[in-house]
Parts: C-alpha cells; sequence; structure tokens
C-alpha cells in the first residue's frame, strides 16, 4: 500500500489512524488529540483524507481473501444520514452471521436494490435462499436478478429459483447487524457527501468483517484488527 501522498509521515501512524478511526467510536478530532498527545501533530482533516485515500484499496485487498459464504441470505436495508438527508445501506449476511455484501444508495427503490442483488450475485453466487422482511421492492429485485441469471446460465442443467422467505421476525439476525454499523457511524455526525459516505462505510463494513475473522490469512488463523491491516497494508 502505497503512502507517497503522506510520505512526511510513518506508515505506520498512517494506519493507525485510519483503524482507530474505522474500528472505534472516535471523532476526527479526538484522533488529532491523541496523536498530539503522543507528539505527533496531524490535522484532523488529512487523518480524514487518509480514512477516504485507503478505505477502498484496503476493502479490496480484504475482498481477495474473504472466504466463501453460505447459500441462505438475509436482506435488508438501512437508513445513513448524509448531508442532512436520509439514504439507504443496503446489505445481505448469511447464515453464519457473515457478511455476504452491502451496497450504498441515495434511493430506496426498485433500480438501487437491482443493483445490489446483482452485484451479491456475481461476486457470490446464487444462494439457496434469501430472506427478506417483507419488502415488494426487495422481492421483485430478486427474483428479476434470479431469472437473469438463470436465464444466462449455459448449463444443461435448469437450475432452481431461489426461495424467497418473507418475515420480520425471521430477519431479525440482519437487524442486530445493522445496529452494529449505524453505532460507528453515529459518532461521525453524518457525512457530507454521497462519495464520502460510500468511501467511508466501505471501511466501516471491512472492519467489521475482520472482527468477524471472514478473511484467510497464511499461518495466522485468528489475527486481530490491527495485524489484519498489516497484512492488507503490506
Amino acid at each position: 500500500m502505497s503512502c507517497s501522498r503522506s510520505r512526511h509521515f510513518d506508515r505506520s501512524v498512517i494506519l493507525l489512524c485510519v483503524r482507530w478511526y474505522l474500528a472505534y467510536n472516535l471523532s476526527l478530532r479526538d484522533l488529532e488529540e491523541m496523536m498530539a498527545e503522543r507528539g505527533i501533530h496531524v490535522d484532523h482533516s488529512t487523518v480524514h483524507r487518509w480514512v477516504v485515500h485507503f478505505s477502498l484499496e484496503l476493502l479490496d485487498r480484504f475482498n481477495r481473501r474473504k472466504r466463501s459464504v453460505t447459500g441462505k441470505w438475509h436482506m435488508d436495508e438501512t437508513y445513513i444520514k448524509v448531508r442532512g438527508q436520509w439514504m439507504y445501506l443496503y446489505r445481505a449476511i448469511d447464515s453464519l452471521g457473515d457478511t455476504v455484501e452491502f451496497f450504498f444508495s441515495e434511493n430506496r427503490d426498485l433500480p438501487a436494490a437491482k443493483r445490489f442483488s446483482r452485484k451479491a450475485l456475481q461476486r457470490h453466487g446464487r444462494p439457496e435462499r434469501i430472506a427478506i422482511d417483507g419488502s415488494q421492492t426487495n422481492h421483485e429485485a430478486i427474483r428479476s436478478r434470479d431469472l437473469e441469471n438463470r436465464l444466462r446460465h449455459r448449463s444443461r442443467r435448469a437450475l432452481k429459483s431461489i426461495r424467497i422467505r418473507k418475515s420480520q421476525y425471521f430477519n431479525n439476525r440482519i437487524e442486530q447487524d445493522h445496529r452494529r454499523i449505524k453505532r460507528r457511524v453515529r459518532s461521525m455526525f453524518g457525512f457530507k457527501s454521497t462519495t464520502t459516505a460510500e468511501t467511508i462505510l466501505s471501511g466501516i463494513e471491512m472492519v467489521h468483517m475482520m472482527r468477524k475473522r471472514q478473511a484467510r490469512f497464511a499461518y495466522n488463523p485468528t489475527p486481530s484488527i490491527a495485524k489484519q491491516f498489516e497484512m492488507l497494508a503490506a
């Protein structure tokens, strides 16, 4: 991972600030103060640039190591405030609670649900079952992408349709998982732009997956979050 843009800061300092901001309920000014106590003078806006610059790169490296998910998913969306307006984070987890996929959208509609469904299916394959909370929009999006996927499949064997189960109670697991993401976002006091929100949310989701041990690392089956950052940035 290149840190050339911030070469007057040690690489370990940059990774530490990025990790702490994504993982813990700290503000940018909290980090500025904490670094100052260690004799490192870095402006909070610089920390923000580091987070925005490195989050997507680290996530891409994480996804290359991400283990497979199960064939039973829970899919839902939650609210995220950007520029004082509510926007939407589509998310899916599997039957073990591992994160399948996520997708940030300004709108909560059929096109957004279709884009999320396509992203999840393209990256993780076809699940056996998807549980949703009763949303007709999500139901239509899954059916549409499932049909499209089956028509494109070149195998002579017919693919079974993805089973969709609608149940608010059955989908409580993902509601609990949402809370962990929103707890971190809440202390940020809202995002200033859609692009920044999408990028930082990607980093937060990555740390959440790190806590779930969703990546494979040779010779170290249970690395700490700090160690995972080091290995990804190597």
